[in-house]
């Protein structure tokens, strides 16, 4: 066999590079192992933002509901109206004297999980 300038190369050369790529694919293989592990690790972070998310807007639904309680408006339409389309079916909004609680479930693949992860938050009006 003939190199690229006409050397001859030796067995212990091509050795070498035989053995450099068995690594490689070794690599590939460990990948490939170690992928559905690093998909769950994505999911699980994807979900504690989405945790993270809806506790801050069930806090801001909470707060618009209390300030429209104390406008001597409908607390439940204006923390409705606080929190984006996709949560609407996702919310319990409680009024009572003059505190508004509002429980959110985040958004997720399975519909168990979403309900374990609720989040909630409350605002006092008065005092």
């Amino acid at each position: 066999m003939s190199g690229i300038f006409g050397v001859l190369r030796s067995p212990r050369a091509l050795g070498v590079r035989l053995r450099v790529r068995g690594e490689r694919a070794q690599a590939s293989v460990e990948l490939l192992g170690a992928l559905p592990a690093l998909l769950l690790l994505g999911l699980v972070l994807l979900q504690l933002l989405a945790v993270g998310y809806s506790a801050t807007l069930a806090g801001g639904a909470a707060e618009a509901g209390a300030l429209a309680l104390a406008a001597g408006e409908d607390a439940r339409t204006s923390a409705r109206r606080a929190l984006p389309g996709w949560s609407h079916d996702q919310t319990e909004i409680d009024v009572a004297g003059g505190r508004v609680t509002v429980v959110l479930r985040p958004p997720s693949v399975l519909a168990v999980v979403s309900r374990e992860l609720a989040v909630e938050s409350a605002a006092r009006v008065g005092g």
